[in-house]
Order: C-alpha cells, then structure tokens, then sequence
C-alpha cells in the first residue's frame, strides 16, 4: 500500500525548502546587519548637531608647540575647522567655547559656513588638547548646547597642513585672518542676504609671556 504525506506535511515541508533557499542566496547579510545600514562620520572630525544647526568633520588644527619649543603642550594656539549648515528659515547665532575662547558665528537662513576659508577662519587662543587627543568644545544654538569632544590633529595629512596657525607666544580668533599682538577670546562672523561674508573681532582676553 502507498503512503502519502498529508497537506499540512506537505506545506511544513515547503516553508522549510523556502527558508533554506532564501538563507543560500542571502548568505550572512540576511542575518547580520549590514554595517552600510549604520550612519557614521566619513571623515578625520565628528560631527553634530545642535538645534538647527550641522556641524560637521569638525577639526581642531594645530603644530601642538608654543614659541620655539618643540615639546607638546594642550595651550599651543589651534584652529578650528569644519562646515556648519544652517536648515532653518533663519539666521542662527552659533556660539562655542573652549578654557580659553568664546566665538560667535551668524549662520544665515538655508545657507553654510566653511570654516577652512580664509574669511571664516577661526583661531584659539589654546587648543585645549595636544596632537592626537580630544578637546572638549560647547557648541550653543538658539537653546540647544551641547559637549563636543573635538580631535585635534597636526600638519602631518597635507590636507590639513596650511591650516595649522604658526606657533608663537600669542594667538587670535580672527575670521578675517588677521592676528594680534593679544589673545582674542571672541569673535563673530556674517554673511549679508547677496551671499558676501562679513566678520569682525574683538579681544577680551590678553596672553602675557
């Protein structure tokens, strides 16, 4: 007498043909999540953002000397570099401070900031960190703040090595690019509405030798 298989057996059968099948073609992807799934910052800084506001491959640059010394110290000057996107409708004070500055940019509506132009640039008076470490930096929108640990790296990618401020006994937060004599801890930047920058500096703090 011949057997045959019920149609519940029959179809337990053919899920599990199925499922063998769709496990072959997919491989481990099926199973493991694939890491193009996770979003992470494809470049050297972080990235960050506070209220409306993008901050993104934020840097700080510096040779990690002061003076003539060739000995590491975290009160070298640096630079911070990096882009910031402003989403919003309108323009958006961004303020961020370290031990040693507090710089204001204005971020116009829908617009960006590049902070590795000459006209955007920013310097501070210590760089907070040396070489190869992290600096922490307050980044403050609208009522957003938060601590961003930034990177800070020396010359050694060419990419990187015009921005290093040269090392000497004073520094200056100066998006125009002009330095002075005395250590600026503020500094504000804006673009007026035909897309032209505009920066300016002011100095509330003095470094003596």
């Amino acid at each position: 007498m011949r057997l045959t298989a019920s149609k519940p057996a029959k179809r337990v059968a053919l899920i599990a043909a199925l499922g063998a099948g769709l496990l072959s073609a997919t491989g481990c992807g099926y199973i493991n999540a694939q890491q193009t799934t996770h979003q992470y910052s494809a470049s050297d800084g972080v990235r960050e953002d506070v209220g409306p506001l993008q901050l993104r491959n934020m840097i700080i640059v510096s040779s990690g000397t002061t003076g003539s010394s060739s000995t590491l110290s975290a009160d070298a000057p640096g630079r911070l570099t990096g882009t910031i996107f402003n989403t919003s409708d309108k323009s958006v004070a961004l303020t961020f401070r370290d031990a040693s500055s507090t710089v204001r940019l204005d971020v116009p509506a829908k617009s960006e900031i590049n902070l590795n132009d000459e006209a955007h640039q920013v310097k501070l008076a210590k760089t907070g960190a040396v070489p190869g470490a992290l600096a922490k930096i307050t980044f403050s929108a609208d009522s957003a703040s938060k601590d961003v640990s930034v990177p800070v790296l020396d010359g050694t990618l060419p990419e990187y090595r015009t921005l290093v401020p040269t090392p000497s006994g004073s520094a200056s937060a100066s998006p125009s690019g002009s330095a002075s004599g005395s250590a600026s801890a503020s500094s504000s930047a804006s673009a007026t509405p035909s897309g032209s920058a505009s920066a300016s500096a002011t100095s509330s703090a003095s470094a003596s030798r």
